[in-house]
């Protein structure tokens, strides 16, 4: 009953008639984390590709030139809708813990966390995702080969791109660990140092590896020589891959979460994503209060108590689903959701220690994020990670894969925490073949004036980013995608129990009054974030494309 229940569910998200018409665009438009792959997605949509070809060439250029953020070595989310059908769905190729890892395999003998352990090297690597995902795409949704989709990637990782301001920056927050790893040193620097600007960086190995992939598929990667190399690499620096670890890797097909709020509906990603769930509660919570009436202090208050709610129920309760049972209809429900809002004081910030306890634990803050939409009306939301920057630092043998660290994203136990103060549970422990929790969160959002296609990096601020969009979205009459991506930001994840807020962005008055009512009131040293959005404006069948101007991107409509 309970496998019925969950094919029904999936059918009911994945194919639900549309509220509104389907209006192709007169246009289509790209907003991605670098020019240049913004220009390889154009380039695929030119020769007659979709949505999913340019979100391929997309991916596979973001691989090559922001290392620091994402990669073959690691995974993420595609939220996908075809226009032809409606059809929405979820493309899982999030990571996945070996065979052989254990819950207790970064603790020391007192239970402790051993430092490092699950973000340096090899054996802080779960099972790549990305390359399965890309396989996947161009095998159920693409219309064009996976190497013509992957040319563009292959040709900047052969001949080279030229070094610009934020990859010098990346790379110099991380040379010690580059330089650590003599495979990483090779690829990612030159003569050991930090590449000076316009400088080509080639990777000449990681171009062999992308065109087998290209050639032969999932094949190409999981399968073969490459997978060879791979496994050998990790195993001799004492980790505990093995070629049935990656010949069963398989991407996941999933629902995504569905719900509305003040007449939008909105899409987003499910779990192994914390962010549909998650946004789902927060807005539920706040759909009893009208915003629009509050002051601007009293509004971040409320988002505030209503974060705190939804981040304390995402460490209780999520993980990976197909491990963990997790209380989706309940945290779905508007009833729930008023048990939850029962407890807000409009006057005093409820302190985080008075919920239930949580325990800590971990999530990197290093990816990248998409939007696409085509003229056929097929959209992308796609966020993908390797973890910290530059992930686990680790590049293995010959192949130019630079591993992830995303075991780290797992709780090594009910106690521990890291430095991204996010909490987690027994729902997110390690075990062989499990996907760690992210808030990684591709979102759609949708009205009678239009379809937002939105989502962004950030770790566990990741949620409340999209949250503010979609909030911006509802409270203006005429949406403006370039003003909802740059919008000032603030955040709270239950613990630490704090509000963080950007520098500069809020006044002292407002700032003095969350005080007052109770908020430790934390402002970070810099900016967050890179959003990258694309709205369809249903009045004029206009496609807008918006980076996020904290951080040099590339957004383009034609």
């Amino acid at each position: 009953m309970h496998h019925l229940t969950r094919i029904l569910t999936f059918f009911i998200f994945c194919f639900a008639p549309l509220t509104w018409a389907e209006q192709f665009p007169a246009n289509a438009a790209i907003a991605s984390a670098h020019p240049l792959a913004t220009q390889a997605g154009r380039e695929v949509l030119d020769q007659g590709g979709n949505a999913f070809d340019a979100a391929i060439a997309v991916a596979g250029v973001l691989a090559v030139i922001e290392p620091y953020n994402s990669g073959l070595g690691g995974g993420g989310f595609f939220l996908l809708h075809r226009a032809r059908d409606g059809r929405q769905v979820m493309l899982d190729a999030r990571e996945k813990a070996p065979l052989a890892a254990r819950s207790d395999m970064y603790l020391d003998q007192k239970g402790e966390p051993i430092p490092q352990a699950s973000l340096v090297g090899p054996s802080a690597a779960a099972i790549p995702g990305l390359p399965a995902g890309l396989a996947h795409l161009a095998k159920r949704y693409g219309r064009l080969p996976l190497r013509q989709s992957l040319s563009a990637a292959i040709r900047l990782a052969e001949m080279g791109f030229p070094i610009d301001v934020r990859y010098r920056a990346m790379a110099e927050s991380q040379l010690a660990l580059l330089q650590s790893h003599p495979a990483a040193a090779e690829q990612f620097l030159i003569d050991r140092d930090v590449p000076k600007l316009g400088a080509l960086l080639k990777q000449s190995q990681l171009a062999a590896t992308l065109r087998m992939l290209a050639q032969q598929g999932r094949v190409g990667f999981y399968r073969g020589p490459v997978a060879r190399a791979m496994v050998a690499a990790v195993r001799s620096q004492g980790g505990i891959w093995t070629q049935a670890d990656l010949a069963r890797y398989q991407v996941k097909e999933r629902a995504p979460i569905v719900f509305d709020y003040r007449g939008l509906r909105i899409v987003s990603a499910a779990p192994p994503s914390a962010g549909g769930l998650t946004l789902a509660e927060t807005l539920n919570i706040l759909a009893r209060y009208d915003l629009a009436q509050l002051s601007q202090a009293q509004q971040m208050h409320l988002v505030a108590e209503a974060l705190r709610r939804a981040y304390h129920d995402r460490a209780r309760y999520l993980g990976d689903a197909d491990f963990v049972r997790i209380p989706t209809a309940t945290l779905l429900s508007r009833a729930y959701a008023e048990q939850r809002a029962a407890s807000i004081d409009l006057n005093n910030a409820t302190p985080s220690a008075s919920l239930q306890a949580a325990p800590k634990a971990k999530q990197g803050d290093h990816t990248t994020h998409f939007s696409i939409v085509d003229r056929a009306g097929n959209r992308v939301a796609a966020t993908l990670s390797i973890n910290t920057l530059f992930g686990s630092g680790f590049v293995v043998g010959k192949t130019g894969v630079l591993l992830n660290n995303e075991m780290d994203d797992f709780a090594a136990s009910e106690q521990a925490q890291n430095i991204y103060g996010l909490a987690g549970s027994r729902a997110n422990r390690i075990a062989p073949g499990k996907r760690p929790l992210s808030s990684m969160s591709p979102t759609f959002v949708e009205d009678k004036r239009g379809v937002l296609i939105l989502g962004t990096p950030g770790g566990s601020r990741i949620i409340s980013m999209v949250l503010l969009a979609i909030l911006g979205l509802e409270a203006t009459p005429a949406p403006d995608v370039a003003a909802l991506v740059s919008a000032p930001r603030f955040h709270h994840q239950y613990m630490p129990d704090r509000i963080e807020v950007e520098p500069g962005v809020f006044s002292a008055e407002v700032l003095d009054e969350l005080t007052l009512k109770g908020h430790v009131v934390h402002i970070t040293q810099g900016k967050w974030g890179n959003m990258q959005a694309v709205w369809v404006d249903r009045a004029s069948g206009r496609a807008f494309a918006a980076s996020d101007p904290r951080v040099v991107g590339g957004a383009l409509a034609w």
